[in-house]
């Protein structure tokens, strides 16, 4: 009924909330959205309710400077304030942006590729779980939350002369300052005085002095 009459979708928001709605039902009834009448309509009504925006081209250059703002002040900020209990969206987005700025804190740490892995561990709804970083050297944990406010991300070293010092803490906005933590990392836990782990010694098979049968 919204999509023979949609006059009561006015904004972009309502448009789309009807628009899922539509498709739930597609799947609760066992129709193909792609192939549905009333789904085709309300996408339709998006070009009604966005027809009084910018043209396109403002519109591109609005988003890449949403984007710079983005990276100037990242989502992970925003998510350490208000916390992603019980958000579903909001939890999913720390977890991927939280794995992809720790994979960027590894390397600007001087890791290798390989040296290191990352995980990411949702746990229960009511809280944020966390996203880890572990290499033979060090670890970093990040989580957001009341209970981490101000602290959000914890290291420590497992080898040389910082291992077996208290954990330390850092809040957000000094992690998603990536080369300057790195560098504050590679202090605290004095990395460079760590001696790298020798790499694993290959041995080839021994040769057979045997005679080959012809």
């Amino acid at each position: 009924m919204q999509a023979i009459d949609p006059s009561s979708l006015t904004t972009i928001t309502a448009t789309l909330h009807a628009l899922n709605r539509a498709m739930e039902d597609c799947r609760i009834a066992g129709v193909d959205p792609d192939h549905d009448p009333a789904i085709a309509l309300l996408a339709r009504h998006f070009a009604t309710v966005t027809a009084d925006r910018a043209d396109d081209d403002s519109l591109r250059f609005a988003c890449s400077r949403r984007v710079t703002e983005l990276e100037r002040f990242p989502a992970l900020l925003t998510l350490a304030v208000r916390g992603v209990a019980h958000d579903r969206v909001a939890k999913e987005r720390f977890h991927a942006d939280g794995c992809k700025a720790m994979k960027a804190l590894a390397l600007e740490i001087g890791l290798a590729p390989g040296s290191f892995t990352i995980s990411s561990t949702p746990s229960d709804p009511a809280i944020a779980g966390y996203v880890a970083l572990s290499s033979d050297d060090i670890s970093i944990m990040l989580s957001v939350g009341p209970l981490h406010e101000g602290n959000e991300v914890q290291y420590f070293a497992k080898r040389g002369p910082a291992a077996g010092q208290k954990l330390r803490f850092a809040p957000m906005r000094d992690f998603v300052r990536r080369a300057r933590f790195a560098a504050r990392i590679r202090r605290d836990l004095h990395l460079d005085a760590i001696v790298p782990s020798p790499a694993p010694v290959e041995t080839a098979a021994p040769i057979s002095r045997e005679p080959i049968a012809a």
